[in-house]
């Protein structure tokens, strides 16, 4: 008896439609595009953005002031630079001299080896100055380890949320990573790109989260200035705060370099593409 293969071709069919659906839900979604230490990152959609050292970098003074802790900063006397650093009376932060409404930012940073459970270390876009209560947010931030355990790198992507539980959460969107090196042994370059579109967050030149513009409701999309800081974030940094910070091995430094900021609202140049 011949058997018919229309129900087999049927069945191969319906199964090809849902790849396909599943491949097309994935190219529109928040992608986190990262392996663990033992691989680097892989970018699925064949795009690649450039490394900054074919950009120009901004000398600090040109660029940014200090926010807060001043006995806590040192600017390189080249202006190419600054440490920032913890301790048991304060941390630091710095702050872009103006406002972006969207671009291409990146910095090379070095981290603290040791123990650093409980230190927050971020690079990250905001406009919760203006925005107190309803503010967005674009951030990379290194959270302290201990001794034997890698730093875990936590991007977040919050549209008109609240500080300290007041206000409108529309979206914060966290994501984590181990980076397939050691941060503490040299510099390496940590960007956002933020264009209209979407955002990609890259390390190194390569991309490990990308965010797409689907729905305007959560997208940020007010400008928005570029801070980076360390402070204490014991209560929830390190395994759920398990782990707090430990001033008997203060200080706890950030070193930051090579900044590069370009406003894709008046550039064509490839990265804000």
């Amino acid at each position: 008896m011949q058997m018919s293969h229309k129900p087999i071709m049927a069945l191969i069919r319906k199964i090809e439609l849902l790849v396909l659906a599943f491949v097309l839900a994935l190219s529109v979604c928040d992608t986190q595009l990262s392996s663990e230490a033992a691989g680097r990152p892989y970018f699925s959609h064949g795009t690649t953005y450039p490394l900054a050292s074919q950009l120009s970098a901004v000398r600090f003074n040109q660029a940014f002031r200090v926010l807060w802790g001043p006995q806590h900063e040192q600017v390189s006397n080249d202006q190419s630079g600054i440490t920032i650093w913890l301790d048991r009376t304060s941390g630091s932060g710095f702050k872009s001299l103006r406002a972006y409404n969207s671009g291409y930012f990146s910095a090379a940073i070095k981290l603290q080896a040791g123990y650093t459970a409980g230190v927050n270390t971020a690079f990250y876009l905001s406009n919760n100055q203006v925005h107190p209560d309803y503010h967005d947010e674009i951030d990379i931030e290194f959270l302290g380890t201990i001794p034997g355990e890698p730093y875990t790198l936590q991007t977040n992507i919050y549209v008109r949320a609240a500080n300290a539980g007041s206000g409108k959460i529309v979206t914060g969107r966290e994501q984590q990573i181990h980076l397939w090196f050691d941060p503490t042994k040299d510099f390496h370059r940590y960007s956002i790109l933020w264009t209209p579109f979407k955002i990609v967050f890259s390390v190194d030149g390569v991309p490990i989260r990308k965010y797409p513009r689907t729905d305007a409701s959560t997208f940020p999309m007010r400008p928005m200035w570029v801070y980076g800081s360390i402070w204490d974030a014991s209560s929830w940094a390190t395994d759920n705060g398990r782990y707090k910070v430990d001033y008997k091995y203060q200080p706890f430094v950030a070193k930051y370099t090579a900044f590069v900021l370009t406003d894709c609202t008046q550039s064509r140049t490839v990265e804000c593409r």
